[in-house]
Formats: C-alpha cells, sequence, structure tokens
C-alpha cells in the first residue's frame, strides 16, 4: 500500500492506496476491501483537486497499475484500453499514426477513467463537447459481482451515470473511445491581447466558430476599466508538418514550499508582465500541441509551489444571459481581495450536451483560477463567489472542488438523486457524502 492525496492537497485526507495489477483481479481486490473498510472509491493518478477523489473511508482502489492498451483500429481511431492508461499513452501511440484525442483537459497526465468520471472538457468544447461524447463503452464491475457492458444503447443509465458521476456507479474495467484524425502535430495559433472583459466576449464571439481551439488568459489583479484584461489563444491543427510525439524537457518543483510564492505585490507583478509581453495586433505562430495544451505539465509537482497547505482551484461556469455581468462581479471580488493565481482560465463554452448526468460544463462562460490554502480568507472570497455564481444560476465544477455546500450542488445539479439511486453502495467519496448528506 501507498499513501496519496488530491492534486491541491486540500482537504488534507491521505488515501491508503491498494493497487489493482490485473482486471481479473479487481473483484478480489475490491470485496476484500469493502469487507475490511465499508465502502472505497476508484483512484487514477491524482488530478482531481478537491475531495471528489478522496474515499469517505480513507482507502481506495489505486487503477494506475491498469495501464495496458487493448485494441486499437488505427483506420477508424477506435481505442480501448484499461482505466489507468494515461493521456499521455494514448497520445504516444496515437499521434504518430495520425490521431489525437478529441476532448483533453490541461494535463496529460489524467487517465482514462479519470477523464470519464470527471467527464473533461477542453479548449474546443464549443467544437466537441466533453470527453464523454466521445466515448463508445465500457465495462463497468459492481461490487455485487455483476460486469455490465455500457454504451448509449445497453445499459444506458449506468452509461450516463458513469459519465460525469466522480466513480461512484463502479469500476471501470476498460473503455473504448473515438479519436480524432489530424494530419499535424503541430497547432496553428494566433494570440491577441484585449483590454477589458468586454473585449474578451467581442473577441470570443467573433473568434470562436472560426476555430478548433479558443480560450484566454486573465489578469485577476486588474481593476477599473483594465478589469479582466488578458491573452486570447484560438488555434486549430496545422495541415501539414510532423506526426510526432513531443518530448520536451521536464523539470521538477524539487519539494513542497514552506509557504506558497503568490502574494499580492508578487502576482501584480507577474500579472502586469505577462500580459504587457504579448504585443498589441495578432500574432502568429506554429508550436507543438504538447506546448499548447499541456504547458504545466513541463514542471512536474507544481502543486508544490503552494506550500504545505496546499490550494483549493475555484471553477464556475455561468450561462450566457448572466455571463457578462457575473465575470466581471467575480473578477472584481477576486482583484478586492487581493489573492488568486497566475493561471486564471477564461473561455465561453458551448451548447453541445454531454450524455453525462453530471457532466459540469454547459453553454455560457467558464473561469477558473488557484488559490493557495488560507482558510479564514478562502472562505470569505469563496462565499462571496458562491453567491455570484448562484444568483446568476451557474455551477462549480466537482472535479476542483472542496468547498461547495450541499444545497448549492443540490440545486444546481438536479439530476444527483438519480446517480445516487445508481450508485455502487461501496463506492462512496468525501465529496458524495459532503454535499449531499449535509
Amino acid at each position: 500500500m501507498s499513501t496519496v492525496l488530491s492534486w491541491g492537497r486540500y482537504p488534507d485526507y491521505p488515501q491508503e492506496a491498494h493497487a489493482l495489477a490485473w482486471r481479473d483481479g479487481a473483484a478480489r481486490a475490491w470485496r476484500d476491501l469493502r469487507e475490511a473498510h465499508g465502502s472505497a472509491l476508484a483512484f487514477g493518478n491524482g488530478r482531481s483537486y478537491g475531495d471528489s477523489c478522496l474515499a469517505a473511508s480513507g482507502h481506495v482502489l489505486q487503477t494506475l497499475p491498469l495501464d495496458r492498451l487493448i485494441a486499437a483500429d488505427w483506420s477508424t481511431g477506435v481505442l480501448r484500453a484499461e482505466p489507468g492508461v494515461t493521456l499521455e499513452q494514448i497520445l504516444d501511440v496515437a499521434i504518430p499514426r495520425g490521431w489525437m484525442l478529441p476532448v483533453t483537459p490541461g494535463t496529460k497526465y489524467a487517465t482514462l477513467g479519470g477523464a470519464i468520471a470527471n467527464d473533461v472538457h477542453g479548449k474546443n468544447h464549443h467544437v466537441r463537447g466533453t470527453f464523454g461524447r466521445h466515448v463508445r463503452r465500457f465495462g463497468l464491475a459492481r461490487s455485487d459481482g455483476s460486469v455490465l457492458d455500457c454504451s448509449p444503447d445497453q445499459h444506458a443509465e449506468f452509461y450516463a451515470a458513469t459519465i460525469g458521476g466522480l466513480g461512484l456507479t463502479g469500476l471501470i474495467l476498460w473503455a473504448e473511445i473515438q479519436l480524432m484524425p489530424i494530419r499535424s502535430s503541430q497547432i496553428d495559433v494566433t494570440t491577441l491581447r484585449f483590454d477589458n472583459v468586454d473585449e474578451f466576449f467581442a473577441l470570443s464571439e467573433r473568434l470562436d466558430p472560426l476555430h478548433e481551439y479558443s480560450v484566454a488568459w486573465v489578469d485577476c489583479q486588474s481593476r477599473g476599466s483594465a478589469l479582466g484584461r488578458g491573452i486570447f489563444m484560438v488555434g486549430d491543427h496545422a495541415e501539414d508538418g510532423p506526426l510526432e510525439v513531443d518530448r520536451r524537457k521536464k523539470r521538477t518543483v524539487p519539494m513542497t514550499l514552506p509557504v506558497p510564492i503568490f502574494n499580492p505585490l508578487t502576482l501584480r507583478a507577474f500579472n502586469g508582465m505577462y500580459y504587457h509581453r504579448q504585443a498589441r495586433g495578432e500574432t502568429r505562430s506554429k508550436v507543438s500541441y504538447d506546448a499548447y495544451f499541456y504547458p504545466l505539465d513541463s514542471l512536474l509537482e507544481w502543486n508544490r509551489i503552494y506550500g504545505r497547505r496546499g490550494f483549493q482551484q475555484y471553477q464556475c461556469v455561468v450561462p450566457p444571459e448572466a455571463a457578462r455581468e457575473a465575470t466581471r462581479e467575480i473578477l472584481d471580488a477576486i482583484a478586492a481581495s487581493g489573492t488568486g493565481s497566475f493561471l486564471a482560465v477564461l473561455k465561453r463554452c458551448g451548447d453541445i450536451r454531454s450524455p453525462g448526468l453530471l457532466s459540469f460544463p454547459r453553454e455560457g462562460t467558464s473561469l477558473a483560477l488557484d488559490f493557495p490554502q488560507r482558510d479564514a480568507q478562502n472562505a470569505r472570497l469563496f462565499a462571496r463567489l458562491d453567491a455570484i455564481v448562484s444568483a446568476a444560476r451557474g455551477r462549480l465544477y466537482p472535479a476542483k472542488d472542496a468547498h461547495m455546500s450541499g444545497a448549492d450542488f443540490r440545486a444546481a445539479y438536479p439530476q444527483w438523486q438519480q446517480l445516487e439511486n445508481l450508485r455502487d453502495p461501496a463506492m462512496l467519496s468525501r465529496f458524495w457524502e459532503r454535499t449531499t448528506r449535509t
């Protein structure tokens, strides 16, 4: 056994990880764990930020050793793999053959099982929706000994509940996904600087329909007429160029810092420098997929920069009719608090619905950024942000959450009861216990 934590290292509830090495041994390992501790939870590579990946019992089934590619049809781009396979492993075999993940989050170190359980999304949500839309089928083991072959046409209720279901419906043993064809592993990128929130929305409305990928970095410390200034980035797969796996050199944060490196002075200095580095007008470049999608992955163990107490990520999405004003209010509240992060991501999500019951993205505008864990300061700020999001009829992302109240969760995700009815009784997370039982 080993001890694991969530990526945000908050809340501080270390988990005893029980490794699963073989699919045919999963039932026995799960049964033994259930008999000893009552319940468990599947745990992949620990890239969820809050407590949705932490078992209420403190014991998780570590699926990372289940990392085998089972089958692939490279003429159609259909791939079948075990749940512990990382997105990096998929990219390593798919890209040289002209295939790409149709949807990817901001890290390639997430596992296939985790991508399904959290129904991850990416820079092309407005074009291709969530990861779950590209999951053809999967095998789901239940604690009663049954194994269900789930698809839109077979055990459809478990298919919908498992996609975005936070690992609560059972243990995914394998999954089959549809990849996306590409001609090059490089991305054509256009970058523009914008001066405030209104300019962001104008750029997004004009450019999103023209490009596969769209996202913005926003200065969370700016205020007044510069509130929400930032850098807008759109991208498309290049029409020609190499199909090669990126082997960027990586560095590692060697130790957990005693205190976070971010404070109002360092944040303001960094954000101002980063904003002004981008020239006015459009700049065009061609970059590798790795640099475009996974900039933080080049710095291994980057969560250590937030110090021993860890951090929380706050990610919300608010519907279109309230998005502009709510985004202003949220950014102004964050700037007034003097906290936040150097990586604040602003994006408009599309109207493509996920097949999952509890999928987070919806049509509207999403904002995500990190906060070093400071109990009193975060509690005050999050209460203010929660009130803005709730008034706008938005919601928070369970995969990133460590504070959402049960009332807010149940209001934002009214289908939670359907998931509860299909939840495997031997699977229970601290998040689910916190948000559905209080």
